[in-house]
């Protein structure tokens, strides 16, 4: 009987042994195998990007479609393996800085931010890549430390838009001869207005040229500064390179048509619309440029080791049909130097 007994106490005490492994040998199975389907879950989540920008998106469709090539070209497709939450605010710009929070907050994996929404994104986040548009110089404007080596969380591209403002009214006064008077649009908001107003009046002066500088951020400064043309007719009108008037392109060349006065901008769209004639960098390859950039850093590269990219594609486009409108006759020479002629 007590032979009986410690047998049980034996085989009872086995169990328990064999048991406690069992649970050992399940969670050290759990540890290795269901571990790695934990992992997998993880990096095949789809990842978002936060674009910030200060035009809404129906109003640059061409340029949203040229950052999705660009980042198709990386791998990543919108709504497939890659979600995009878009964020803007027109003028004024005070709401960037809310926005740019909200993108922190949620947390996106890259913010693309557009022209002024790079400071924003900057102040609201030292850790998230930004990948960024610039309208001058992002070391002047304080985003990156140089252009080799941005350092920090920030890259981007920089469109020259400041840098090009000589140009543009040497071309203006190319296709309207008779321009002395020149109104300037510019954006109070916009980060590159002070270098173009300081540009604008270097260049005018070396031209003989008066200008008259109207500060527009809302479609009612655009009409009121239209308004005051009645009085003081300007001979040609400079467009500043600010988002905000590409996103009012119809209304601008509605405006310059009606006061029958030759307008000069910095991007094709404006052209398009109806305005004269516009020289500045390609926007769509920068904007491409823009998705690669944000398709990479998603693959894990940093932003530091990323260099700001210069615009090296420019593009003069001249709409013919409104020249014969305004009575201009352009000059064989700069249709024939046109990336574009819009019949």
């Amino acid at each position: 009987m007590a032979a009986a007994k410690l047998r049980g106490h034996f085989r009872e005490a086995s169990y328990h042994v064999f048991d406690m492994k069992r649970r050992e040998f399940i969670l050290a199975l759990g540890g290795t195998v269901a571990c790695p389907f934990a992992v997998h879950a993880q990096q095949s989540a789809m990842p978002v990007i936060g674009f910030l920008g200060i035009a809404p998106p129906d109003t640059i469709a061409d340029r949203l479609r040229a950052f999705r090539n660009g980042l198709k070209s990386i791998g990543y497709v919108e709504g497939e393996n890659a979600a995009i939450v878009y964020r803007w605010t027109e003028n004024p710009n005070d709401r960037l800085p809310e926005l740019a929070a909200e993108l922190v907050r949620r947390p996106v994996s890259v913010i693309v931010a557009i022209a002024n929404a790079a400071s924003a994104a900057k102040e609201a986040t030292t850790t998230i890549p930004i990948v960024f548009i610039a309208t001058e110089d992002p070391v002047r404007l304080g985003l990156v430390s140089s252009l080799a080596r941005p350092g920090g969380n920030l890259t981007g591209v920089n469109i020259l838009s400041a840098e090009l403002v000589a140009k543009r009214l040497e071309l203006l006064r190319e296709i309207a001869p008779a321009t002395a008077r020149v109104a300037v649009l510019v954006n109070p908001a916009g980060p590159a207005t002070e270098t173009t107003v300081r540009e604008l009046e270097l260049a005018a002066r070396a031209e003989g040229l008066h200008i008259q500088v109207f500060n527009a951020s809302t479609s009612r400064d655009i009409d009121e500064a239209f308004a005051s043309f009645v009085h003081d007719r300007p001979d040609g009108i400079f467009v500043g390179g600010d988002p905000f008037f590409t996103s009012r392109r119809v209304q601008l060349a509605i405006l310059a048509a009606r006061h029958m006065v030759p307008m000069m901008s910095s991007t094709r769209e404006i052209a398009e619309a109806g305005g004269l004639i516009s020289y500045g960098s390609n926007i769509a390859d920068a904007w491409r440029q823009l998705g690669v950039y944000a398709g990479r850093i998603l693959k894990g590269v940093k932003p530091a080791d990323l260099p700001v990219t210069q615009a090296t594609k420019f593009e003069l486009v001249i709409n013919l049909q409104t020249a014969r409108m305004l009575g201009l006759s352009v000059p064989t020479s700069l249709l024939a130097t046109a990336d574009e002629v819009i019949e």
